[in-house]
């Protein structure tokens, strides 16, 4: 078999240049099949994704009725594990699909929500207030992501939140010094 291809590329653009580098990975996968032909499971799972695109929009719809029904749910109730736990996955969820659906503004948002869930050493003393206050971001971000400003308000009303919470959170851990380690690091999910 002849070795293949180099395929890696420069493409010049005024003052930069940009290096692709060869994708040896996509051939590493290539399928034949019993025809002899060339299957490639990538390529499949984009068309596949690209063919459900259609529905995103639906999809974040739902995610952010579930965050909001889970608010609603603990205002009703109070903080108990179940809600506790319904508010931190709806919030989770779209922290992890935001960018998949087409909606990366708000995936830190959602993170923002899901530290003062996660790391609120005491249940009763989650601020109610700063819940709402995530769960409005988060519905208003979706809801007004066609302005063409909606990334940068986004990354405004980001910040201001998490600001808030951590300062919050500083305070209700600062006998913890393993959690104070953890909450000064960087947030993994990018602005």
């Amino acid at each position: 078999m002849a070795p293949r291809k180099n395929t890696a590329a420069i493409a010049t653009y005024g003052d930069h240049e940009v290096i692709m580098p060869e994708n040896k990975l996509r051939g590493a996968i290539l399928v034949k099949t019993a025809e002899g032909e060339l299957d490639d499971p990538i390529a499949r799972a984009e068309q596949a994704l690209a063919d459900l695109s259609g529905q995103f929009g639906s999809w974040m719809d739902t995610e952010c009725e579930r965050l909001d029904k889970a608010r609603q749910e603990i205002a009703a109730t109070g903080i108990t594990k179940t809600t506790k736990d319904g508010l931190f996955h709806a919030a989770h969820d779209i922290k992890g699909q935001a960018a998949t659906f087409g909606y990366p503004a708000m995936a830190a948002a959602a993170d923002s929500l899901c530290r003062l869930i996660e790391f609120t050493p005491n249940n009763q003393r989650i601020p109610l207030k700063l819940v709402d206050q995530h769960v409005d971001a988060v519905r208003a971000i979706y809801r007004e992501y066609t302005r063409s400003d909606a990334v940068e308000l986004a990354a405004l009303l980001t910040r201001r939140l998490r600001e808030v919470t951590d300062e919050f959170l500083m305070r209700e851990n600062q006998n913890r010094p393993d959690i104070l380690e953890q909450l000064r690091g960087p947030s993994l999910v990018p602005e």
